[in-house]
């Protein structure tokens, strides 16, 4: 056994590397989870856009050339669609031979249409005319399209393969094709005081040097789209990355938090008084409740309760402050305040104790007992900011958040389900956004809060 089992703390940094590790392949996961959507979208776009260049491309060529031979283009045409919805349906992120073969076939396939002459014209053309036709320029559709659903290895493969056939069905046209007599002699008799415009515009002239220009140029251009191809791919997976970070936030933060988190830097980091309004709701008797149960049912029964509570308030637009065992806190105005807080937070109260008796209601059909919770709420004066260094907390302190957790307190002795104060029914009057949620409440004065040095009104719904 080596010395260094026994340094303590041996196993830290791999333990840290491990964890590190994994969640370098959770982001890994993520990004390429995002890059196969982006590729299926893009491999269905660029089936689209095939579908709908070739049939205009069919067309063109019958202007260009009315004749019936021009079919046999068409069925190439057609074969080239065809052949685009296969490596629609075997592409994938990642290599796959497979959708490098189909890719690599549209490339023969174009080739041959381009440079292959048409067996059914039964004109005498020379062999170099084919290349004179500009024809080339079509490969910049394939490339084009490649762009949307291709990674930028494939863009940059595309374009070299493109350029090494050109130039090889080049070089065996040039090997193998008969000038076409007479037309050569023709052209110099016209322009034989310009000998080079004479071998320019000479019918059975490849002009390989146009030829080879054409080849580097589209070499280029694919280059160039393929790193910006690897850019948009970078900035795909940042992006995705930056979209796995909001969804963990989520699942611990507000949503309104989340998006003040993701509008800027540091939100959150300015220590400042604010009016909000705090909300805390404790299921009663829980610890008799619990006592008797599998730890695991008191688990999912926690986990039920605070799902049932978190989603009425996200949907009055509160901020979930902390869990707190059998309970919660809840803030609205936080992290920026709005016109209706305290109706908001109002609102919450009633509509949670509503989520309580529907959900009790499907208890009582499973023949498990009620849940029964306590609920305050009051507004005032709080500091807002974030607390702690490393790991940072967007907290509320205050005698706010105090008087809240004694009115839920206050709750058991009333025999309520919700105590508001009479600061925050002042409010609500203020806001006059829910004057109907202050009705049929009781009225309890001189109410002993611990913390104040006077009593306070309070409002009770049972």
């Amino acid at each position: 056994m080596t010395d260094t089992a026994f340094v303590p703390g041996h196993h830290a940094p791999q333990a840290a590397a491990s964890k590190n590790q994994q969640i370098a392949d959770a982001e890994n996961r993520f990004a390429e989870a995002a890059l196969d959507a982006h590729k299926r979208r893009g491999l269905q776009l660029a089936v689209r856009a095939r579908w709908i260049a070739l049939p205009l491309i069919a067309v063109f060529i019958v202007f260009l050339n009315p004749h019936w031979n021009v079919l046999y283009y068409h069925g190439l045409l057609a074969l080239l669609c065809l052949n685009g919805w296969f490596i629609s349906r075997t592409g994938k992120v990642g290599r796959s031979r497979l959708e490098l073969f189909l890719i690599f076939l549209d490339l023969v396939i174009m080739t041959f249409a381009l440079v292959v002459p048409n067996p059914f014209d039964t004109r005498e053309i020379p062999a170099a005319m084919l290349y004179r036709f500009e024809n080339f320029q079509y490969f910049f559709i394939i490339l084009a399209a490649g762009t949307m659903a291709y990674s930028w290895r494939t863009v940059i493969a595309i374009g070299t393969w493109t350029a090494a056939m050109w130039l090889s069905a080049l070089a065996l046209a040039w090997w193998f094709a008969t000038p076409v007599p007479g037309l050569s002699e023709a052209v110099a008799g016209v322009l034989e005081l310009d000998p080079e415009l004479a071998e320019f515009f000479d019918p059975n002239s490849f002009v390989i040097q146009l030829r080879v220009q054409e080849a580097v140029v589209f070499v280029l251009v694919a280059v160039t789209l393929g790193f910006s191809v690897r850019r948009f791919n970078a900035l795909l997976r940042s992006n995705a990355s930056l979209e796995r970070e909001r969804a963990n936030l989520s699942r611990y933060f507000s949503p309104n938090v989340v998006e003040q988190l993701s509008k800027n830097d540091e939100p959150l980091k300015q220590v400042r008084s604010e009016n909000v309004a705090v909300l805390f709701i404790d299921i009663v008797g829980f610890t008799k409740l619990s006592s008797g149960m599998d730890p695991r049912l008191v688990i999912d029964l926690l986990r039920d309760f605070h799902g049932r509570m978190e989603r009425e308030v996200f949907r009055h637009h509160g901020t979930l402050d902390k869990y707190l065992g059998d309970g919660l806190m809840a803030t609205f105005g936080t992290p920026v305040a709005g016109r209706q807080d305290a109706t908001n937070a109002l609102a919450c109260a009633h509509s949670m104790r509503v989520s309580l008796m529907a959900w009790n209601k499907e208890r009582a059909r499973e023949g498990k007992l009620e849940i029964r919770a306590g609920i305050g709420v009051h507004c005032g004066e709080a500091l807002l900011g974030d607390i702690g260094s490393n790991r940072l907390e967007f907290a509320v302190l205050g005698m706010t958040v105090n008087i809240a957790a004694r009115l839920e307190n206050l709750t058991r002795k009333l025999q309520a389900g919700i105590v508001i104060s009479e600061t925050l029914a002042a409010q609500v009057r203020t806001e006059q956004a829910g004057l109907d949620l202050l009705a049929g409440n009781a009225r309890h004065p001189d109410q002993e809060v611990r913390g104040l040095d006077q009593p306070m009104t309070v409002l009770a719904w049972t």
